[in-house]
């Protein structure tokens, strides 16, 4: 591939629900420089690297030269932020190129839209790096996850505190349908437009919730589940996300918007990292009651493809959303039994009671989250050192590592769920910095690591090393 033409991008959601969007184009990017390309992505997506760095390809990473056919828009959805509902968000500085195949192709920082609310509609070098470095480690975490694809800085400055280099960034996604978008739909009272919303939501996401005797509820079977998950995988590797609005969750369970979102060092349930979450709302130990909140606010949305009677329909609803906390309790619990090396030979009750006595240990003595799990492998080898001077309580420690190691733990198998790296906030900061100032080799090293995260090789050891006590806070950057 050479050129945009060999490039077709379908515009499948425009047409489907045009009441949803906005016909758009991107601002110009007055000299565009590539600051970050997942070649290996590019590849899967059908696009050539090579052709991606020219100039021709800058311009359709920065949505300036989109391929002949293609239909950008900006997308409207709803959303409570923070628990207040907001009718009218949408993609103020974003916008759906189409789609590549299955996936969704969408910009970031490309200007200002329609549902832009007086802001500019811009984005920075540091924030569309993070979102890179930080989908980056989730995919290779195996989390399911929004991917980045570029970043590209437009060689405008945008204002922010401070006058900051402009960048745009280029990522994909099964698809943006978020619970904001069924709440749009739903305050208008058009029943028909939240069909056809639901019929396309169905069709990228849940194809079987079609014969089902209630496609919404099957649909929102599918959501709960892949919430539960989602959110479990969060919680084992420490990642916070900082913003879980309506707005941010998405259809397809995958993670979206990475804006104020870090990893833990410390173990701490009340970990807050988002400069705006004063009340702790989207705190670490919250994260599963948030994503259950938000469930509910989709289930209000359905209500009337659930049954036409709102008193019959609730129970039903009602009934799904019940099983949010066993779906995610039995992941947490499944995920903690791999993270531990106990096979599925290993007695329930136990499993259950050592898992219990750890997060209680963990909860007590805020040990490094991902250093502490790792070193667990150390001691299933014999070695419990490692791990044993990250608590304080080490009579509990102790008395605890004793029924678990007489379990026979797999610290191979350990190995292959207990991640070495995670995105320390410290060396993102870092990396960030040196590249607004205009060098791109720490986050170029740093993501390098991240694609490997369970393989420990020498010469890492400051990317493994969590940063220095104290608060640390993360922004939105718009």
């Amino acid at each position: 591939m050479s050129t945009s033409t060999a490039v077709r991008l379908e515009h499948r959601f425009a047409d489907a629900l045009p009441e949803l969007s906005v016909p758009w184009q991107a601002d110009e990017a007055p000299a565009p420089r590539l600051l970050a390309l997942d070649d290996a992505l590019a590849t899967d997506l059908g696009l050539d690297p090579a052709w991606l760095r020219t100039p021709s390809g800058l311009g359709f990473l920065t949505g300036t030269q989109v391929p002949d056919g293609a239909r950008p828009v900006a997308q409207g959805y709803a959303g409570h932020q923070f628990g207040n509902y907001s009718p009218r968000l949408g993609d103020g500085r974003a916008l759906l190129l189409g789609e590549l195949g299955d996936v969704d192709l969408h910009l970031k920082g490309s200007g200002r839209t329609p549902w832009s609310r007086g802001g500019d509609g811009l984005a920075v070098v540091g924030p569309m790096l993070r979102e890179f470095v930080v989908s980056t480690a989730m995919h290779a975490l195996g989390i399911p996850t929004t991917r980045s694809l570029a970043v590209v800085g437009t060689g405008r400055t945008v204002q922010r505190e401070t006058g900051q280099p402009g960048a745009v960034l280029a990522r994909t996604a099964s698809s943006h349908l978020r619970v904001g978008s069924f709440q749009l739909v739903r305050a208008t009272d058009d029943t028909d437009l939240l069909r056809r919303l639901l019929d396309h939501a169905i069709a990228r996401h849940a194809p079987a919730a079609a014969d089902a005797e209630v496609p919404a509820l099957a649909l929102y079977e599918n959501v709960v589940a892949a919430q539960a998950q989602l959110v479990a995988q969060w919680m084992l590797v420490g990642f916070v996300h900082g913003v879980m609005n309506t707005d941010n969750m998405t259809i397809s369970g995958e993670t979206i918007d990475y804006g104020p979102c870090a990893f833990l060092d410390a173990h701490d349930a009340d970990t807050v990292f988002s400069s705006i979450d004063s009340g702790g709302r989207y705190r670490y130990g919250n994260q599963p009651l948030a994503a259950q909140w938000n469930l509910a606010r989709l289930a209000e949305a359905l209500l009337p493809l659930v049954h036409p009677d709102v008193d019959t329909a609730i129970p039903q609803a009602v009934a799904v959303l019940e099983t949010f906390l066993p779906r995610y309790e039995a992941a947490w619990t499944a995920g903690m039994r791999a993270k531990l090396g106990l096979g599925e030979d290993a007695d329930d009750a136990l499993v259950t009671a050592l898992v219990t006595d750890l997060q209680a240990l963990l909860d007590a003595n805020h040990p490094d989250h991902t250093g502490f799990f790792r070193a667990l492998g150390d001691a299933a080898r014999g070695d419990a050192e490692p791990a044993r001077r990250l608590v304080l309580d080490l009579a509990g420690f102790d008395a605890w590592a004793a029924r678990w190691l007489a379990a026979g733990p797999d610290a191979d198998a350990m190995d292959r769920v207990n991640p070495v790296f995670v995105p320390r906030n410290h060396v993102v900061e870092a990396a960030l910095t040196a590249a607004t100032a205009g060098d791109l080799e720490p986050v170029r090293e740093l993501v390098e690591v991240l694609r490997a995260p369970y393989d420990d090789r020498p010469g890492l050891e400051r990317y493994r090393t969590p940063g220095p006590a104290g608060a640390y806070v993360t922004y939105c950057g718009t």
